[in-house]
């Protein structure tokens, strides 16, 4: 790697906790772990990462709950949950929080050094992107992808990482289909089941968001993809 990035690890487990830490590390990761939910917001609050892991079975506060905290303190961090809950449900739930991976205990050192890699390649590159042409017009709102705020006259909307990458996709292709394979390895690296309903999520977000706006639609072409239709006045 090319830069030395820094990564919160949230893990109450010691053992595991202190295992992922030093393989991070011998990896060439600046690693600062915290042992608990709160702990983490607190170096969150404090400190700058370029990655959060979050372990999701903590007391007092869950990696879910701390996720939620996170889109408040930290927008712009992306995030990754590790888990020994496979449910379905728990997997959508953390991808509807913004995580941009779900990885599944026992952990696989190797893999997750391989997801944490081409993670943070994947959103360094859009964050160049972002940079270059950070303010779009759609119908009456305004997106400022850099800050990560939807603007309608004067209410703002803070969106998470994922939101404002999948808007930012979709307004640099209006008015033509965007296929779901395109936008999830664009944005998440892989074309799988779970990403497609996590995308389905962050499209009805999305939705959401711009409903002031007649002018603009979302349209889901079924099995295809999505086409994001802004009508001129």
């Amino acid at each position: 790697m090319e830069k030395e990035y820094s990564i919160l690890l949230v893990e109450d487990d010691p053992s595991l906790g202190y295992l992922l830490t030093e393989y991070l590390k011998m990896k060439g990761f600046e690693i600062t772990w915290a042992k608990s939910g709160k702990e983490g917001l607190k170096n969150i609050e404090s400190n700058y990462y370029d990655l959060a892991i979050l372990d999701v079975m903590m007391p007092e506060m869950d990696g879910f709950t701390l996720a939620g905290k996170i889109q408040n303190v930290a927008p712009e961090l992306p995030f990754l949950f590790l888990t020994a809950r496979s449910l379905k449900i728990d997997v959508l739930k953390g991808f509807a929080l913004g995580a941009v991976d779900y990885l599944k205990k026992p952990i696989d050192e190797e893999e997750l050094v391989v997801r944490i890699e081409s993670l943070l390649s994947r959103l360094g590159k859009k964050t160049v992107v972002a940079h270059e042409d950070k303010n779009y017009s759609i119908g009456k709102y305004r997106l400022n992808s850099v800050n990560q705020e939807l603007s309608f006259e004067n209410e703002v909307t803070s969106l998470t990482s994922r939101e404002n990458e999948l808007l930012v996709y979709l307004v640099n292709n209006p008015n033509q289909l965007c296929s779901h394979k395109d936008i999830l390895i664009h944005l998440w690296g892989k074309n799988d089941y779970f990403n497609r309903k996590s995308l389905n999520v962050f499209v009805s977000h999305l939705r959401r968001y711009l409903s002031k706006d007649p002018s603009i639609k979302i349209d889901n072409v079924h099995g295809q993809g999505f086409i994001l239709k802004v009508n001129s006045p």
